[in-house]
């Protein structure tokens, strides 16, 4: 019971740290949404040049995209024209860091490391673009890879009728889409990883011992190399992982090797690996892997040993737990109201995909079979009868085909709930006469 209170009690204290920056981000996230339309990326992908792997690595740092929702992103701009070495660079510096990403490291691991993550994920993103340019001349891509692997979906018209004019009647305005985004679709991509952060964060805090990395394993090096191999497969989020990381670093792991979990667990995993190997070929996926192991040893390296730790013994968790002194804190009644309201939306957003799935499983259980229906129609003589009846039965909204076979008189129907009293009255509008005895 003891240990059950504890956890409870820090998974409250990291959420209370957490929630203020995670609003804001989120916000920030609604508006880069907007700002930066889809055309505007494409157009500083698409040359093979160190420029345009510097773009993509520029652009990919403020995205608040995970390890999931980053691949089917990249991949669709190396469909659109963009150079491997710029979606390499986009999807090594997106999960890396992000806007929400970069304020919470500032609320649980401090200033320090809030500049020093978006700088490597530049660097390593840039390193990783212009490596696999060199090691990687081909462009063609696995057509059997659709673009809607992953994270990405897509909506049909099931009624067949004219989706441009029901798009346009459904047109939201920008600041519609800029809340909607940030506090409804992009907090249900987030919110199972930051739940899972969270509780992970709390419990490793519990459970591991203060003294753990400096007794057992005390080599910082070694300390790397462990968190490196179990961040590997690992699927967390930037976001997810800040208080992993903090509560870590509180059980005495090295600021390096903190990083190197900060690095390697939201741009690594068993998902974004298959995926790259498919999609963009072995030596991209290498190119991929390298660039961020390689980066993550070395950032780790030079961090523990030429920065001093003074720079990372506070922040907002860590100030909390120790009590030290000289740390600005945030009011409690805007944490507290904070993690209240970010409780509020992440359950919003689960009720609203409990009652997307259950209108999707109506939708799927009314919408009607397709059918198949031959009628004779008398009266077509020529081609253009024979085209008339196609196009006039064929714009009809459950209509999907309509083919007439001119010399046996015969119109064939596929489509959804097929009224014979329909298509008669139409034909007979033509001027053809529609042979009800004939029908099958």
């Amino acid at each position: 019971m003891e240990y059950f209170n504890q956890f409870i009690y820090d998974f409250i204290d990291i959420l209370n740290e957490m929630s203020p920056y995670l609003m804001l981000g989120f916000l920030f996230a609604g508006i880069l949404k907007v700002a930066f339309p889809q055309r505007f990326i494409d157009k500083y992908l698409g040359q093979k040049n160190s420029k345009s792997v510097l773009n993509a690595s520029l652009i990919g740092i403020p995205l608040p995209l995970c390890s999931c929702g980053v691949i089917p992103t990249g991949i669709s701009f190396f469909k659109s024209g963009a150079t491997k070495g710029s979606s390499v660079s986009f999807l090594i510096s997106t999960p890396q860091t992000g806007i929400d990403s970069i304020l919470v490291t500032y609320s649980l691991l401090g200033l320090p490391f809030a500049i020093i993550r978006p700088f490597i994920a530049l660097v390593t993103g840039f390193f990783g673009g212009v490596l696999t340019n060199k090691v990687d001349d081909s462009d063609n891509i696995n057509s059997e890879i659709s673009s809607d692997n992953c994270c990405t979906t897509s909506e049909k018209n099931n009624d067949g009728c004219d989706s441009n004019k029901k798009l346009s009647k459904t047109k939201k305005s920008k600041i519609y889409t800029l809340f909607h985004y940030a506090f409804v679709e992009f907090l249900q991509d987030i919110s199972k990883w930051l739940i899972i952060g969270l509780l992970l964060a709390a419990a490793i805090s519990v459970l591991i011992p203060d003294d753990f990395f400096t007794s057992l394993i005390g080599n910082d090096l070694i300390g790397m190399l462990v968190i490196l191999i179990a961040s590997i497969p690992l699927y967390i989020c930037a976001t997810s992982s800040v208080p992993v990381a903090a509560v870590l670093m509180m059980k005495g792991l090295s600021p390096g090797a903190a990083l190197v979990f900060l690095m390697a667990g939201p741009a690594t995993n068993a998902a974004t690996i298959t995926v790259l190997n498919k999609v963009l070929g072995k030596k991209t996926m290498w190119a991929y892997l390298i660039s961020i192991i390689s980066g993550a040893i070395v950032f780790g390296l030079l961090i523990d040993n030429l920065l001093p730790r003074e720079w990372f013994a506070f922040g907002g968790l860590h100030h909390h737990m120790t009590g030290h002194e000289g740390h600005w804190e945030l009011p409690n009644w805007l944490k507290w109201g904070s993690s209240i309201s970010l409780s509020l939306l992440i359950i919003n957003g689960y009720f609203q995909k409990y009652l997307s799935s259950k209108k999707e499983l109506q939708t799927q259980i009314t919408i009607p079979q397709k059918e198949e229906k031959f009628v004779i129609v008398n009266g077509m003589k020529c081609n253009h009868c024979k085209n008339s009846v196609e196009k006039h039965i064929g714009a009809l909204c459950n209509i999907e085909i309509a083919e007439v076979n001119l010399e046996q008189k015969i119109l064939r129907m596929v489509g959804t709930s097929i009224k014979l009293s329909q298509i008669k009255k139409e034909i007979e509008s033509l001027g053809f006469e529609f042979d009800e005895k004939s029908e099958k």
